[in-house]
C-alpha cells in the first residue's frame, strides 16, 4: 500500500465511517436478539404457534437469504448506496418491530399467525436485500491488512454491549411475566427495537457516501460474466459446498433450541446463559482473528467448525435431568461463531476478483439459505414425529432437539472434512 493510500484510511472521513459502521452493527445486532432464539420463541409460543412451528419461522432467515439474489441483479445499478442502504435496512427493522406489536392486534391467532411469518419475511427482505452492499460499504473504509482484526473488534463490541441488553431485556420480560402481564412485555421489547433501529439509522448516517458505485470495476459487465467468475470459478464453488454444508448441519436444529431452553429455564436464565456464552465468543474473537490472520479464512473456519461438532456431540445428551449441558453446548457454539461467522463471509475476498464480492456473497448465502431452510422443514417433521410418538424413538425415551443435534454433528465433522482436504488446499487471493 503507497503512502496516498494510507493517508485514505487514516483520514477523518475514513476513520469516522469505520466506527459508525462498527456501531451500525451493534445496533443491528441488539434486533436480531431481540427477534431470535428464547425471545422470539417466547413470542411464538404466546400467539400459539407449536415448538416445531416456532423452530421452522426461527429459522426464515435462512429461506430469507434468497432475498439476496435481488441485489446480484440490482446492487452494480445503484448510484446512492447511502439512500438505498437507510432506505431497506430501517423499514426491515420497523418490520422486526411490529412483530411485538401482533399480539395487540383485534385478530385471532389463525389470522395472527400468517401476520407473524409475512412481518418476518418483509423484515428479512428489506434486511438482505442491502445486507451485502452495507458490508461492501462500511468495509471498504478499513484497510485490507487489517480486516481480519477490525472483524474481531465489531464482533467483540456486539457481544459485550449485547450481553448487558439480553440480560436486562431478558430480565424485565421474566418479571413481566410472573406478574402475570407479559404483554406489557412485549410492549417494552417494541419500543427497545425502535430505539435501536433510530440508533442504527444514526450510525448509518455518519458512514461517509459512496455516491458513485457506478464506477467501480464491476459496472456495466453483464450478468453472464459475473456468473462466469462466480459459479464458473470453482474455488468459489467449493465455499458455496461449505456455506450449504455449515447452514444445512447448524440449521437443522439450532431453530428448535429457542422453545427447548424456555422448557429448562427461565427466560433471564437462558440469558444469562447467553451472556456467559457470549464472553466466551468475544474472549475467542480476537484470538481467532490472529489465527486467521496468520493462516487462512479457511484455516480459521475449520477450527470453528471443529469446535461447533463438539457442542452438538454435548447437545445430544441434554435433557431436563442434564440441563445444565445446554451451557456448556451454548458457550462452545458460540465460541464456534467466532472462528466461522466472519470468516465464512470474508473468505469470499479469497477466491472471487473483490469486484464480483457483493454477487458472490448474495449468491452464496442464498444458496446456502435454501439448503439450510430445507435441513429446518426436515428438522421439524422428525421433532414433530418424535413428540408425537411421546418423546420415544424405536422404543428409546428421547427427546427430538437430542436426535437432530446428533444429525448436525455427523453432518458438522463431514463439513470439517470437506473444509480441510477442499477449500483450505486452494490458493489464495491477496485483494
Amino acid at each position: 500500500m503507497d503512502n496516498t493510500q494510507q493517508q485514505l484510511y487514516d483520514s477523518p472521513a475514513y476513520k469516522r465511517s469505520r466506527a459508525a459502521y462498527k456501531w451500525e452493527c451493534t445496533f443491528e445486532y441488539f434486533v436480531a436478539l431481540l427477534v431470535g432464539d428464547a425471545f422470539l420463541a417466547n413470542l411464538l409460543t404466546y400467539i400459539g404457534f407449536s415448538d416445531a412451528a416456532a423452530g421452522i419461522i426461527s429459522s426464515l432467515i435462512t429461506l430469507a437469504f434468497l432475498f439476496q439474489l435481488v441485489a446480484v441483479f440490482v446492487v452494480r445499478k445503484i448510484t446512492n448506496t447511502k439512500l438505498v442502504a437507510i432506505l431497506f435496512h430501517s423499514l426491515s427493522q420497523l418490520f422486526f418491530m411490529s412483530l411485538y406489536i401482533i399480539p395487540f392486534l383485534p385478530f385471532a391467532a389463525v389470522i395472527k399467525k400468517p401476520l407473524v411469518v409475512v412481518c418476518v419475511l418483509l423484515a428479512y427482505f428489506g434486511n438482505y436485500m442491502v445486507s451485502t452492499l452495507i458490508f461492501r460499504w462500511g468495509n471498504s473504509y478499513v484497510d485490507p491488512k487489517k480486516r481480519a482484526s477490525y472483524t474481531a473488534g465489531k464482533e467483540i463490541l456486539s457481544l459485550l454491549t449485547g450481553m448487558v441488553v439480553s440480560f436486562g431485556i431478558g430480565y424485565i420480560m421474566d418479571q413481566f411475566k410472573a406478574n402475570d402481564n407479559l404483554e406489557h412485555g412485549f410492549i417494552f421489547s417494541a419500543v427497545a427495537i425502535f430505539v435501536f433501529c433510530l440508533c442504527d439509522f444514526i450510525t448509518l448516517m455518519l458512514i461517509k457516501n459512496d455516491v458513485k458505485p457506478k464506477v467501480r470495476k464491476g459496472d456495466g459487465i453483464p450478468m453472464s460474466e459475473v456468473l462466469k467468475n462466480t459459479l464458473g470459478n470453482k474455488n468459489f464453488l467449493s465455499v458455496v459446498v461449505l456455506m450449504i454444508l455449515w447452514d444445512a448441519s447448524r440449521y437443522i436444529v439450532v431453530g428448535f433450541l429457542g422453545t427447548y431452553k424456555n422448557s429448562l429455564y427461565a427466560l433471564s436464565v437462558v440469558q444469562i446463559i447467553n451472556v456467559v456464552s457470549q464472553l466466551a465468543r468475544a474472549a475467542f474473537s480476537k484470538p481467532f482473528g490472529k489465527y486467521t490472520a496468520k493462516r487462512t479464512f479457511a484455516k480459521g473456519i475449520e477450527l470453528g467448525l471443529v469446535i461447533a461438532a463438539v457442542a452438538m456431540f454435548v447437545n445430544i445428551f441434554t435433557t431436563p435431568s442434564t440441563a445444565f449441558l445446554i451451557i456448556i453446548y451454548s458457550i462452545l457454539y458460540n465460541v464456534c461463531l467466532a472462528g466461522v461467522s466472519g470468516n465464512i463471509t470474508n473468505i469470499t475476498y479469497s477466491y472471487v476478483d473483490s469486484q464480483y464480492f457483493a454477487e458472490a456473497s448474495a449468491i452464496k448465502n442464498s444458496i446456502g439459505g435454501l439448503f439450510g431452510f430445507a435441513a429446518t422443514l426436515i428438522g421439524g417433521k422428525i421433532l414433530s414425529a418424535i413428540q408425537a410418538n411421546g418423546n420415544m424413538l424405536f422404543g428409546i425415551p428421547v427427546y427430538g432437539q437430542q436426535v437432530l443435534s446428533a444429525i448436525s454433528c455427523v453432518m458438522l465433522i463431514a463439513t470439517v472434512l470437506f473444509t480441510h482436504f477442499v477449500v483450505a488446499k486452494q490458493k489464495v487471493m491477496i485483494q
